[in-house]
Parts: structure tokens; C-alpha cells; sequence
């Protein structure tokens, strides 16, 4: 079996996933606008009514912006947890609030969608209640951590099970130091419910790399306290210095924040 993975936007702005075989697919977060998911997934040549759900990590406006739309007029089920739910529904940013489409996950119950095998589980970081996702269709295992403070031996867990990890590198340490905002919002995003740094993300691959993971994706970069070229040689340096190649042993790319990445076919 074909498993396809697009990242439409991976960043403080707003953040989208794709993963899908030859005919449907799912969403993981919906925090960019409608009009852009509809063109991007139409520019792949997938069709909107071959989603069949969306699944989202946490409540932030950058992860939940066009899911009332998606849920409600499209009538596509939006996962997560109860928690999740009722801060969605409290956010500024929905104009269309969840009912129909409210489904509900409980952390670490596996579901099970046509051939996706969906597991949630807990991650540290300052929503109402936070998520990553562990997919797995046709043995093939995709693991979402996109927005955590710092990995957690849960977070860990769901690491070593995937071939494919997209994983947080949101900030360049000296960066953020040196950077325009104010000091109590750089201590939030440094904190242990805040984001990853790509040398806290690139410690922690070259500590706990396993032999079936196979790509890693750096997401949610920051605009202001990251370059993606950073993050990349940040995390290719520190994998080197413990003999991992990238290109050779494992295959590793910074996701766009405002563009689509390339379609991605497994087989």
C-alpha cells in the first residue's frame, strides 16, 4: 500500500498535515486557512471529500483556525480529547464552534480509522490539553509531536515506534536570547510546557536514534527565533558526532512554515 504524507504548513503561524493512501486520507490540525487547505490538497490531486477525519493536538489558535469549517460544513469528524474539545470551542478564533462533528479520543485507547491505527497520547505543553498522535497503516508508523516543552519518557515511547517522526525544533537558543520579545513570553517558550530547541531536539535523536527510523521532519519552526537551515545542521551536526549520516542512515528536512512540502510516497 501507497502511504502519501504532506506537510501544507509547519510553524507559529499555522500548522497542517496530510497523511493518506491512494484514496483517503486524514488531517493532523487544521491551523491555516480553509481556502488554502482546499488548493493544496487539490494541487496533490486530493480530494476533500476523501478526508475522513482530522485529528488535532491542542486548542492553540495556530493548530485548530479552519477546523470549525472543516467539521461543520464539511462534515468531517474532528478528533481529540474531551478537554481539547471544550477549548476549541472556547477559542476566539472559532467562529464556527463544534457539535456534529465532535469525536471524542481518550489518551493511549488505540482507534482504529479503515486502515489507520490511531493512538494519542500525552505531551507536555501549555494548551488546555495536549496531544501527540502515533499512526500506523500497512506497518508503516508516523509519529506527531509538534508543539512540547521537553520529551517526557511517554513522548519517548512513541519516538522509538516510528519509521517516520515529525518532531518540534522550534528555536534557536542564542536566538531567542538575543531576540526582540519580551522576556516573560522567551521564558513560556523555553519552559518545560513551552517548545523544543533544535539542540534539545538534536541531543535527544543522537542519544535515542533507532534503526528503523527512517526520515525525520523538524516542525513548527519558529520566524522569529530559527532559520530552517539552522535547525537542519543543528541536528545533521550533533547525529554525525555519533556516527549517524544523514542521507545515508536516516533522511532529514526543516518543513516550510507558510509553503507546502514536497508530496512524500511510501510503499
Amino acid at each position: 500500500m501507497k502511504v502519501k504524507f504532506i506537510s501544507l504548513a509547519s510553524g507559529s503561524s499555522g500548522n497542517c498535515y496530510y497523511l493518506g493512501t491512494e484514496t483517503y486520507g486524514i488531517l493532523i490540525d487544521a491551523g491555516i486557512g480553509i481556502r488554502t487547505i482546499k488548493k493544496t490538497l487539490k494541487d496533490y490531486n486530493i480530494l476533500m471529500d476523501s478526508i475522513r477525519a482530522v485529528f488535532i493536538t491542542h486548542d492553540h489558535a495556530d493548530h485548530i483556525k479552519a477546523v470549525g469549517n472543516l467539521g461543520e460544513k464539511l462534515n468531517i469528524p474532528v478528533y481529540t480529547t474531551a478537554r481539547i474539545h471544550a477549548g476549541i470551542n472556547r477559542s476566539y478564533c472559532m467562529t464556527e464552534k463544534l457539535s456534529s462533528s465532535v469525536r471524542y479520543l481518550e489518551k493511549q485507547e488505540p482507534m482504529t480509522l479503515e486502515d489507520f491505527h490511531i493512538e494519542s497520547f500525552e505531551v507536555p505543553h501549555d494548551g488546555t490539553d495536549n496531544v501527540g498522535y502515533c499512526i500506523e497503516i500497512d506497518g508503516k508508523v508516523f509519529s506527531f509531536l509538534t508543539d512540547l516543552g521537553e520529551i517526557t519518557p511517554t513522548a519517548a515511547h512513541y519516538i522509538s515506534k516510528a519509521h517516520y517522526l515529525i518532531l518540534e525544533a522550534n528555536y534557536d537558543e542564542e536566538m531567542l536570547k538575543m531576540g526582540p520579545y519580551p522576556q516573560y513570553l522567551k521564558e513560556r517558550i523555553a519552559s518545560k510546557t513551552g517548545h523544543m530547541s533544535n539542540s534539545d531536539t538534536a541531543e535527544f535523536l543522537a542519544e535515542n536514534i533507532t534503526e528503523h527510523l527512517r526520515y525525520i521532519w523538524l516542525c513548527h519552526l519558529s520566524k522569529d527565533n530559527n532559520h530552517p537551515e539552522l535547525a537542519y545542521k543543528t541536528v545533521e551536526w550533533k547525529l554525525k558526532n555519533k556516527g549517524i549520516l544523514v542521507g545515508k542512515d536516516v533522511q532529514l528536512l526543516a518543513l516550510k512554515r507558510n509553503t507546502p512540502s514536497e508530496l512524500y510516497v511510501f510503499e
